[in-house]
């Protein structure tokens, strides 16, 4: 599944890519360059990324539902022992 941004988070990063290169790398290149750099990436390391985060995401929803019995006890009828 190819992954779609609205245009304002294109143009933002489009901008800070060329910023990167102007500013760490010394050299300057213009948008379309910057477009191709920023395709590459979604690309290549995207699904990666996504993967990662889906798996992380597993993680933590099975380390919730293993914990429930922790988190859902409550002490049953134990009204007249409080007093």
């Amino acid at each position: 599944m190819p992954i779609k941004m609205d245009p304002e988070t294109e143009a933002y990063l489009i901008g800070s890519i060329r910023r990167f290169f102007d500013q760490e790398l010394e050299e300057d290149i213009g948008d379309l360059k910057a477009l191709s750099v920023l395709d590459f990436f979604v690309r290549e390391i995207g699904p990666n990324v996504y993967n990662q985060a889906i798996a992380d995401a597993q993680a933590s929803m099975e380390r919730a539902v293993f914990d429930l019995a922790g988190v859902r006890y409550e002490p049953e009828f134990d009204f007249w022992k409080k007093r």
